[in-house]
């Protein structure tokens, strides 16, 4: 008797040690967004909420803001072990920095995915687009676009951020070798972040005396801050070109503002990365899956603008 006693109280200890969760109790999901100020991590993140409430009764989610740092970030991954979280979703900042606190919270019971950035090994659940594709719709279609002989500024996400590396690979790869009459006379890390676009956008005018033909942004929020820049300097139509699909991105391109863009859509992230998790929970495997990045322009973008009215972004 005394040993059944001991063996069911290790077997139950073992399973809330691995993240199922008690008959009756929701599982915990910590998720950490790498910073709610940038408009399509904010607009992950709710997505992430709203998939998780609305299609999982036995799971809960926490939201947490990291802010662009990766010390906020690890403190998040270690507070979601502290407080027994059953489970981390993480949208990685940088990816060699985040890679350990995430593996640490994995080693101590709790299952780990990523969402929009990979960090690979095989004890973590991925879910991501190609960023190389991201970027090389938008640069064929600018090959044609862009006029001859035409200034352009680029806008970085943060160093070594694999979607920021493989988006301006592919410009340099389609747009920038086949295009050796266009001249680059502003480029900068921007880190996602439409401020720091902005200001930057603001020291290119000045500098080039308000000569820029076009704005190359490896996501959409930096394309848009670049923009207010350029209309607050009257500096009339220029082709503009980001990644994302955000609400905002798609309204710009509607008011013949911005170029194009290409579809990052946090709705489908959402969905996937959510079940992902929770399959995992239930004991199932890591994987890697990926999204399709499609390119709005102004000849579709009223479908975008359809998807996020409907899903109460607009």
């Amino acid at each position: 008797m005394f040993k059944s006693v001991k063996l069911v109280a290790v077997l139950l200890a073992a399973t809330m040690f691995f993240g199922t969760a008690v008959a009756g109790e929701k599982y915990k999901m910590a998720y950490i967004a790498r910073a709610q100020g940038d408009s399509f991590a904010a607009w992950l993140a709710n997505a992430i909420k709203e998939e998780v409430e609305k299609n999982y009764p036995d799971m809960e989610v926490t939201v947490f803001d990291g802010q662009s740092n990766n010390e906020t970030i690890g403190s998040h991954m270690e507070n979601a072990v502290v407080n027994k979280f059953d489970a981390i979703l993480l949208q990685p900042f940088d990816t060699e920095a985040n890679r350990y606190p995430l593996l640490q919270a994995v080693e101590a019971g709790l299952v780990g995915a990523c969402v929009n950035v990979q960090i690979d090994d095989p004890r973590l659940g991925n879910v991501d687009a190609n960023p190389y594709d991201q970027a090389a719709v938008n640069a064929r279609a600018a090959i044609d676009q862009i006029p001859q002989n035409a200034n352009v500024v680029v806008l970085l996400g943060p160093a070594g951020n694999p979607h920021a590396l493989g988006r301006r690979e592919a410009w340099e790869d389609i747009f920038f070798k086949n295009r050796p009459d266009v001249t680059i006379v502003g480029e900068q890390i921007a880190n996602w972040n439409k401020d720091e676009a902005m200001r930057y956008m603001e020291d290119w005018i000045q500098a080039s005396g308000g000569k820029i033909d076009a704005i190359i942004a490896m996501n959409d929020n930096m394309c848009a801050g670049a923009l207010e820049a350029a209309k607050d300097a009257k500096l009339g139509k220029l082709f503009a070109y980001g990644v994302d699909g955000t609400a905002e991105a798609c309204l710009l391109i509607k008011d013949g503002d911005m170029t194009s863009t290409s579809l990052q859509s946090a709705y489908d992230l959402a969905e996937a990365s959510v079940k992902l998790v929770h399959d995992m929970l239930k004991g199932g495997e890591a994987k890697v899956i990926m999204i399709d990045c499609p390119l709005i322009t102004k000849d579709n973008v009223d479908q975008y603008i359809e998807m996020h009215q409907r899903a109460g972004a607009l």
